[in-house]
């Protein structure tokens, strides 16, 4: 029996063409000073070797671990080929004018391509930068009450009843601030009712959760750090614990950052620069508004935690990492968006 022609080839793969990495830049210092922290805390919080909000030493290694990721993923996929550093200028960083961001964007420039000179752009010195954050830069207006309007029908119209949806939660977190003795704070009693509060450019919630939400993350933020021993969480916080109290976290970026109101305002103008972007990969011709030039390989946005679930709530994206809450955004997480071409149609 002679199959000849009456076979089928395999279908040749698509081909990886452009890539669109936006991510969180790498572990932090808290924002909040000591001062600020030890109030709700029975002993010090740790020292974190740099200033309050600066990217850490152990932060700055695990985002070079990350470039060498992405160098590891683009060679594979065939997107990186070129001999020495020929490809460097086919690279676009741009990063956040703030230090953890434009630490992050360096030490992925570093390791992407090591030995090679990646430039990391960024708005030059002075005001906010509107992909990042468009309304301070005033490219966006928020209206407060739309705003507060929107995220009080997510809470509910008995808001003080997610005290007790999240009892498990909030009680891991005193615990572990606490060890079970009075702190100079008890952030269940002196944050007062829970309610929501903007300032125009963004909405808080009041109350427990939204302390509960900032004092979670640090812990997280120490986790990732590599603490040990007493220096992590006073020797009273694991990865279980820690996954119970970082839903609080979860819960208040969901409502905050992810309602569709507040998501549209702050995350349309960085979806639409990163839409002109894949644009003009496709078409391989300069398109107004896009970040880098036509016959570019990625584009590296580096932000923080709010654009990334700015950018789930437009798109209704969702996930679920290991180790973390739904829809959490980690140090170092990002949101990848692949350009491929099929090598036979070309589209």
């Amino acid at each position: 029996m002679c199959l000849g022609a009456s076979a089928t080839a395999a279908a040749t793969p698509p081909q990886l063409k452009y890539v669109v990495v936006i991510s969180r830049h790498g572990v932090r210092a808290p924002t909040w000073n000591s001062e600020r922290l030890n109030q709700y805390s029975t002993a010090p919080w740790p020292d974190w070797g740099v200033p309050t909000g600066y990217l850490t030493a152990h932060g700055r290694v695990l985002m070079k671990l990350m470039g060498t990721f992405y160098s590891d993923w683009f060679t594979a996929e065939g997107l990186l080929k070129s001999p020495e550093c020929l490809d460097t200028g086919r690279i676009y960083i741009w990063a956040d004018r703030n230090p953890r961001t434009l630490e992050t964007g360096s030490a992925i420039a570093e390791s992407l391509l090591p030995g090679c000179a990646i430039t990391v752009h960024s708005r030059p010195e002075g005001g906010s930068d509107p992909l990042f954050d468009p309304i301070s830069a005033g490219l966006a207006k928020m209206d407060p009450q739309i705003a507060a309007d929107a995220v009080r029908d997510r809470l509910g119209s008995q808001p003080q009843q997610l005290l007790e949806t999240h009892r498990a939660a909030l009680d891991a977190l005193q615990y572990v601030l606490t060890g079970g003795k009075l702190a100079p704070k008890n952030f269940l009693e002196s944050s007062g009712a829970i309610g929501v509060s903007t300032n125009g450019k963004s909405v808080d919630l009041n109350g427990p959760l939204g302390t509960a939400s900032s004092l979670g993350e640090n812990l997280l933020l120490e986790y990732a750090n590599g603490l040990k021993g007493n220096e992590l969480g006073w020797g009273r916080l694991n990865a279980e614990n820690l996954y119970q109290i970082l839903e609080l976290h979860a819960l208040y970026a969901d409502v905050t950052r992810r309602t569709g109101y507040l998501a549209r305002v702050r995350g349309s103008n960085l979806l639409a620069h990163v839409l002109r972007s894949m644009e003009q990969a496709v078409t391989g011709q300069a398109v107004a508004g896009a970040l880098g030039n036509p016959g570019d390989l990625a584009l590296i946005l580096c932000g923080h935690d709010t654009n990334l679930s700015n950018i789930s709530g437009i798109l209704g994206l969702s996930w679920h990492l290991e180790g973390y809450q739904p829809d959490d955004t980690p140090p170092g997480s990002a949101l990848i968006l692949s350009l491929w071409r099929d090598p036979d149609s070309r589209q």
